[in-house]
């Protein structure tokens, strides 16, 4: 009985070191929240933070936008023109409009600030007030038309064309639902568009048609809290209608830290009801986080090369932008996340990033973030004095500083890689008792893992290279911008490889639950 015992203690032990040194599954991603359901043809909620798509219904199929144009409209004025700013109204801004559509009651003649304008815009949807905007930044309607595909443009919208700054019925102008959303959160992003946005009433000037002047109020029901649509947290929006559009709507709110834009399309009299619906949807079920707060992969640069009595770790370290934004569903966590390294910066990016990081959900795009170089504890007289003054010492200057900075950093990642594993298996095969590697299965077995654990690293190693090589042409290119050459480069390499010879630092001690899924 007792040998029937320990030869199933032995099997049972050699299945649990089987299962310990085969890579182990990632655990389970949570599932994308989707209990949702909206009656209009076209909708979606984004993440003004990260433009993550929430929910979305044909977003990308085109309908007639109507005033909810008049969002892109205005976010063009306020870049191109000083608010106090004068602008006439002429008869064609006044008189090219359809009868009956919505006006501020501004005739031909009328000289309205840019400011005054742009409530008459947003608050009262004026559209000659859109035709006059129009007018003064582009000199017409259609040039101006063009300005507004641009813009479009580079916010990312691919689906959607412009051909009036109003939003009035027309073959050429059309817009889909994701785009939209990308011209809401650009607007949400802008200050002045927000302050005029978000008002409940404003009184126009005096003009020929109203001698006293006039208080205007905006159309979007869920900013009044008097009326039975108020949504709390609402921001402000933007409402639209013609017979051929249907009703449209374009709504901001914003909950516990979390901004939303939400965009309906064609709807059928249900726009605020549909609103409501994912706005509750994506406060409910998501969260916007900071990455920096979460993401660990990037460490500080951390070495013992001392400059002007500084270690490059006071002088030099990567972060995260504390700006950079994930959204994730409530129900998960950062382990389900993945991030791609790239070292493609736009002209948008910080002066000094030196890579983005963008972060996926599966397929999902979810947030982004840039790694920034810093500089620490230096005062701009003394630090920098006492690097030259001791240049003559034989102490590498800064901008070997900065190059074996950057190298170590990229290498960060590379390097507990290489660290982690050999110890980790190294460590965890002492503890084995001698017992565990009786039978001839189990002893077969070991060797077959042995080979195949050999073949991965044969393969792993090669790609490894084959990216390093990759990394550090990338990094040559990055470090030529800052005034280092590639024969620098290899010079500083070469005497911190002859410097770890003569003396290398310890290993540090890893354990296997240190490993990030």
């Amino acid at each position: 009985m007792g040998k029937y015992i320990n030869k199933s203690l032995s099997l049972f032990l050699c299945m649990a070191i089987l299962l310990c040194l085969c890579p182990l599954p990632a655990r389970a991603q949570s599932v994308w929240p989707e209990n949702i359901s909206i009656q209009a043809e076209g909708g979606i909620v984004i993440d003004a933070d990260t433009g993550t798509v929430l929910y979305g219904k044909n977003i990308h199929n085109t309908y007639f936008p109507a005033s909810i144009t008049k969002i892109l409209t205005a976010l063009i004025v306020i870049e191109q023109c000083d608010l106090n700013e004068m602008v006439t109204f002429s008869h064609n801004a006044v008189y090219n409009v359809e009868a009956g559509s919505s006006s501020a009651g501004l005739d031909e003649g009328d000289v309205l600030s840019v400011h005054d304008c742009l409530y008459a815009l947003l608050l009262k949807s004026a559209n000659e007030a859109g035709n006059a905007l129009a007018e003064h930044v582009a000199g017409s309607t259609e040039a101006f038309a063009d300005m507004m595909n641009q813009r479009a443009a580079a916010l990312g919208c691919q689906d959607s064309h412009f051909a009036n700054p109003s939003g009035l019925n027309d073959p050429e102008h059309y817009v889909s639902a994701y785009d939209m959303a990308l011209i809401g959160q650009a607007a949400v992003h802008n200050d002045t568009f927000m302050e005029i946005d978000s008002s409940l009433y404003y009184d126009l000037p005096i003009t020929k048609r109203n001698p006293e002047g006039a208080r205007i109020y905006p159309g979007h029901k869920m900013i009044k809290k008097n009326l039975p649509e108020y949504y709390e947290g609402c921001l402000g929006g933007k409402t639209g209608y013609t017979s051929l559009a249907g009703n449209t709507l374009v709504t901001f709110a914003t909950r516990n830290g979390m901004t939303l834009v939400s965009v309906v399309l064609n709807g059928h009299q249900t726009q605020y009801s549909d609103t409501k619906t994912m706005l509750d949807f994506g406060f409910r079920n998501f969260q916007t986080v900071s990455a920096a707060d979460y993401d660990t992969s990037y460490p500080s640069v951390e070495n013992d090369l001392t400059i002007g009595g500084l270690t490059t770790t006071e002088l030099y370290g990567l972060q995260l932008d504390p700006n950079g934004k994930v959204t994730l569903p409530k129900s998960a966590d950062f382990t389900s996340v993945e991030s791609r390294l790239s070292y493609e910066l736009t002209s948008e990016a910080p002066s000094d990033a030196i890579a983005r990081i963008d972060y996926w959900w599966g397929e999902r795009p979810i947030g982004m973030s840039y790694l920034k170089l810093r500089t620490l504890n230096m005062s701009p007289a003394s630090s920098f004095s006492g690097l030259f003054d001791s240049a003559n010492e034989q102490t590498p200057n800064v901008s070997e500083a900065r190059a074996l900075s950057l190298e170590e950093s990229y290498s960060d990642k590379q390097s507990d890689a290489e660290a982690l594993e050999p110890e980790a298996r190294s460590s965890f095969s002492l503890r084995i008792p001698s017992y565990i590697w009786v039978g001839l299965g189990t002893m077969t077995a070991l060797v077959l893992l042995a080979c195949l654990c050999i073949l991965v690293k044969k393969y792993l190693d090669k790609k490894e290279e084959e990216a390093r090589m990759l990394r550090r042409q990338k990094r040559l290119a990055r470090l030529e911008d800052v005034g280092i050459s590639p024969v620098e480069f290899d010079l500083l390499l070469e005497r911190r490889r002859s410097s770890y010879t003569t003396k290398r630092p310890p290993k540090r001690k890893s354990r296997r639950s240190s490993f990030r899924l």
